[in-house]
């Protein structure tokens, strides 16, 4: 999302013409995605966020949006989660403790609710399972004694599944129908958001940052059941899908009453989604090839 997000405030930072500037600090294992964002106005800078004189030679910035985290691969190497989810914003959080904060959590945080019930809200207790949730609300809670401590400005963004055409949980379960795989239907039931609705969300938090910080779940307003995803892309790409297991009471679902009370629905709608990304598929698209893991109830990532 990083990527996008940069692209996206470059273009109002051009639209502005006020003299605005936009980093994006990451170590850039890809030259390729450095250059395009450069290309695309966005000043990079190289930087592994796990050193600390780095991260204190970064650029001043009033605002920051931070996004650096580590999901995937989390069972095979915990102490590096731990490390990116916790070290890494207290480092960042110690740095940039006079600007406003919208920082990125996940909807993780929560534990699975009734189907019926509408979801997480933020006033919820979390209750995370996995240390990859763990760690997320570890993040959250560095993020909370920082904003404790110097005032810092934050807002905390508890996403869920956004997504692209390379990625998300309609890629997940499209790429499974074509193939002929069998989709898992234990976790039944979802939300879902376009990744550029939620980057736009991410944004609007800024005004919004304070201390203590301010909690907003952002995903897609429609409770989805994973059934009915996996038949609209059958019918789409001509393939009967095939399932397995089958849909328990409760998932991992937000509620996003407070976000729909802030802002401007999402733009992309369901139909859109599915049909951009079927189309993508069945047109042999380029994947990241990073599974979301959706159907996983345990924690394990």
């Amino acid at each position: 999302m990083g990527p996008t997000l940069a692209r996206m405030t470059a273009r109002a930072a051009t639209a502005l013409a006020d003299g605005r500037r936009v980093y994006a600090a990451s170590r850039f294992s890809s030259d390729a995605a450095e250059r395009a964002l450069a290309g695309a106005g966005v000043h990079t800078v190289r930087c592994d966020l796990l050193d600390r004189d780095a991260v204190a030679r970064l650029p001043d910035a009033p605002n920051v949006i931070f996004m650096a985290g580590q999901k995937f691969g989390t069972s095979d190497a915990p102490a590096t989660t731990w490390a990116m989810n916790t070290v890494v914003p207290a480092i960042c959080a110690e740095r940039y403790r006079s600007s406003r904060i919208v920082a990125f959590s996940t909807g993780n945080v929560y534990p699975l609710t009734a189907v019926d019930s509408g979801g997480s809200r933020e006033t919820d207790v979390p209750a995370p399972v996995g240390e990859y949730a763990i760690s997320a609300l570890g993040r959250e809670r560095v993020l909370e004694f920082h904003s404790a401590r110097y005032g810092t400005r934050v807002a905390i963004v508890r996403l869920n599944y956004a997504i692209d055409l390379r990625y998300g949980v309609l890629a997940d379960i499209a790429q499974r129908v074509r193939r002929g795989d069998a989709v898992p239907l234990a976790m039944g039931y979802v939300n879902v958001i376009w990744q550029g609705d939620a980057n736009r969300m991410a944004i609007e938090c800024l005004p919004h940052a304070a201390t203590p910080p301010f909690v907003l779940n952002v995903t897609g307003a429609q409770t989805l059941a994973v059934r009915d995803i996996a038949e609209r892309f059958g019918e789409r790409l001509q393939r009967a899908p095939r399932f397995t297991g089958g849909e328990r009471p409760d998932a991992l679902l937000s509620n996003t009453e407070r976000l729909r009370s802030l802002f401007a629905p999402a733009e992309t709608s369901l139909d859109e989604m599915i049909e951009w990304t079927a189309s993508w598929i069945d047109g042999g698209g380029a994947m990241l090839d990073k599974p979301t893991h959706f159907e996983e109830r345990s924690g394990r990532f």
